[in-house]
């Protein structure tokens, strides 16, 4: 059984790249998941109980992983969740494992840049000038006279700005 899970933690070491019987690649790593809380005793935060969890990420997912993240980066991981009973000669134990739907940086400790990767068409010749461009995929197309549907060509551009207006308070 696997249940969904967010998790919010710190990368332990950098993520491996491994291998799948069939070939296909995987990107593994451990997940420090520590509890803070502030103990008004001492006035000060203080760190609680950490657990550990070895996380797996399959496909294009796991290749932009193993390019993204690095050991100690702060991290949002969402998946599914299965615990697993192991023993060896020694002892036995209990292993968290999650596989990977989603990841990314916690945007409360610093900054990230998107780039999208290049969908499987990269391999013809014209894709690379594409994929490099970025904004001009999104750009609107210009009209036989250039300009563009944005732009209104009989009124010369204002060197005052309108003033914005207010968005509506619905955040989507």
């Amino acid at each position: 059984m696997s249940d969904h899970i967010t998790l919010v933690g710190n990368i332990v070491g950098d993520p491996e790249e491994r291998l799948t019987r069939g070939g296909e690649s995987i990107a593994a790593f451990r997940l420090a998941v520590s509890e803070r809380r502030f103990d008004r005793e001492r006035g000060q935060w203080v760190d609680g109980h950490t657990s550990y969890y070895a996380v797996s990420v399959f496909g294009e997912l796991g290749k932009n992983a193993l390019a993204s993240v690095r050991k100690g980066e702060r991290v949002v991981v969402t998946g599914r969740l299965r615990l697993r009973e192991w023993e060896n000669e020694t002892k036995r134990g209990l292993s968290a494992d999650v596989t990977a739907e989603a990841i990314g940086h916690d945007l409360r400790w610093g900054v990230t840049r998107f780039q999208r990767t290049p969908r499987g068409d990269a391999a013809r010749p014209d894709a690379a000038d594409t994929a490099t461009s970025g904004a001009d995929e999104w750009a609107p197309e210009a009209g036989p006279d250039g300009s563009t549907s944005s732009e209104d060509p009989g009124h010369a551009e204002s060197s005052e700005r309108a003033t914005p207006v207010a968005a509506e308070s619905t955040p989507f």
